[in-house]
């Protein structure tokens, strides 16, 4: 009787039983496992109730205060030089660690797991509970910034230099013509649909994926219509912004988040899946 164990014609050969066991447990999960755990995640979202959804909506709203709070703190801190903008970048990040941690309702996330259910199932229902999602969720995000940046401009809580800070952050995103914005928010939609997908691949290193693709967001300026809405907000409150220029950034950001995560990444994504065969080994 051959005591050696069977070996597929592709494997290196004299590897133990143990030994190919180990391969198999370090193995990536297929695309198509990723896909099915985002997939299953937005069909959970999906079914939550408006009352839940919007809750936790605003509470990611507030939650975004800290990327505001932490660019202007460190921004006040240090010299206006080039750096600084490099080293303060790093505060965007502080927002997003918060909300995903906590699981909380954040609308670009929105635009990737609730829509692979979409994708999968694309029926009229499906569609509706789509809709009603990101209305509730998005909702809810701009009132919880604009809560959260009325607070920190009206109460007695920073100096003078942090609040400039603040104000020159709102300003800078004003800069931006509207097709600017436009084109900002699809590569802004994208990165975020991008770490989506890659948190669901990992079990350890989520904090340090976050801080990356949030820190290269800010580095490029690009528009996120969540972080950007309590950037400029902030300016309206102070009297430096009227709403006018709030709706200017709002429309052309949110279109772009929602073609760069939804109809490019998602979309690619999905039609990856339904393309890919298994190998004979996997049926």
């Amino acid at each position: 009787m051959d005591q050696h164990p069977q070996q597929h014609p592709e494997q290196t050969p004299g590897l133990s039983a143990g030994e190919q066991q180990a391969v198999d447990d370090n193995q990536q999960p297929r695309a198509a496992v990723l896909h099915e755990i985002i997939r299953a995640q937005g069909d959970h979202e999906l079914e939550r109730s408006v009352a839940a959804l919007f809750w936790s909506a605003l509470s990611a709203g507030l939650t975004m205060g800290l990327s505001l709070m932490a660019m202007g703190l460190l921004t006040s801190h240090l010299p206006d030089t080039q750096t600084s903008h490099v080293i303060a970048s790093f505060g965007y990040s502080a927002g997003f660690l918060g909300v995903i941690l906590a699981r909380q309702q954040l609308f670009t996330e929105n635009t990737i797991t609730a829509v692979l259910p979409i994708m999968t199932q694309p029926t009229l229902g499906n569609f509706a509970r789509l809709a009603r999602l990101w209305a509730v969720v998005l909702v809810g995000n701009l009132a919880g910034t604009l809560l959260v940046a009325y607070v920190m401009l009206r109460l007695p809580i920073f100096d003078a230099q942090t609040d400039h800070a603040f104000l020159d952050i709102g300003h800078k995103v004003l800069l931006n013509e509207p097709g600017q914005m436009f084109a900002k928010g699809i590569i802004s939609g994208w990165m975020i649909a991008t770490m989506v997908w890659m948190i669901a691949a990992l079990d350890n290193a989520r904090i340090w994926v976050i801080i990356l693709v949030t820190y290269l967001m800010a580095l490029g300026d690009f528009t996120h219509i969540v972080v950007g809405s309590l950037e400029v907000s902030y300016l309206v409150w102070a009297g430096q912004a009227g709403w006018q220029d709030f709706l200017l950034f709002a429309g052309p950001t949110l279109a772009g988040n929602i073609i760069g995560g939804s109809f490019i990444f998602t979309l690619i994504s999905h039609a990856q899946i339904r393309s890919d065969k298994p190998a004979r080994g996997d049926q």
